[in-house]
């Protein structure tokens, strides 16, 4: 049942060609999204966007440049200020041990940062686990995450931003306050889509089809198959980030190209 719903949910956000793609049980046809507008992706958070802990360092980023590509897909660039992974487009803006504050000030300074540098029009966010960590001033989270978001949509004014859900923890005490910011992270994000703000919550938490316990290399981190859930929350979510008419063309940035790889 979970399956047959997921792939017909999936059926409104599929514009232009396709390709097979499985997410969980179900297999969806996976087209070039946004009427095939090159992606310009940067993926923004600490170690799990960094792709520590996945044997290849690639974390879920080359499972989900695969599912955006494919032989009639979208052109994507993964840009950033950092490298990590075997992938050829291996950019990212990934800080190891970062708290949500911490990630705020690499992504937008000096000078506006990698997101003005680069003027993404895809932001990926994961953030906050380091935060659930250090017991980090839980209650003011959502805060800090709205300042990070309206800072970056004033950098880069055409990106759609997708805010992820911490993914699960397998310490008990760490969990609860992965539960505390998680539920800050969905109330923030209802209201932003209310305001008119261009944000698609990814749940990585309580979906389905994300990483449980058999999924984790440690207690934080994914192991293969983890990231792999979450690449293919990850593409769920630009799926409904294209439905609703959110991806827009990345704005010239002189000598930054379209596909990544060339």
């Amino acid at each position: 049942m979970v399956a047959r719903s997921l792939a017909g949910l999936l059926t409104l956000f599929l514009p232009f060609t396709a390709q097979a793609v499985p997410i969980g049980n179900s297999t969806i046809e996976a087209r070039a999204l946004g009427n095939g507008v090159p992606l310009r992706i940067i993926p923004l958070g600490a170690s799990i966007v960094y792709g520590q802990a996945s044997t290849d360092g690639n974390g879920f980023r080359a499972h989900l440049r695969a599912s955006l590509t494919g032989p009639r897909g979208n052109l994507v660039n993964m840009v950033g200020s950092r490298k990590s992974g075997t992938m050829l487009d291996n950019d990212v803006e990934g800080w190891p041990g970062f708290r949500v504050d911490q990630v705020h000030v690499k992504a937008t300074s000096p000078n506006g940062g990698p997101v003005a540098r680069f003027k993404p029009n895809v932001i990926l966010i994961n953030a906050g686990t380091n935060d659930a960590l250090q017991s980090h001033s839980l209650n003011d989270i959502g805060r800090r995450m709205e300042s990070m978001l309206i800072d970056l949509w004033n950098r880069s004014p055409r990106a759609v931003i997708l805010l992820s859900t911490l993914i699960i923890n397998r310490k008990p005490e760490i969990e609860r306050n992965v539960i505390t910011i998680n539920a800050q992270y969905r109330t923030l994000a209802r209201r932003l889509r209310r305001e008119g703000r261009h944000i698609v919550l990814v749940e990585m938490h309580c979906d389905p089809n994300a990483p449980t316990a058999h999924d984790m290399a440690d207690t934080i981190h994914p192991n293969d198959s983890g990231y792999k859930k979450m690449a293919d929350l990850w593409y769920r979510g630009m799926l409904e980030a294209s439905g609703r008419g959110w991806l827009q063309p990345p704005e010239t940035v002189e000598g930054l190209p379209d596909d990544g790889t060339a």
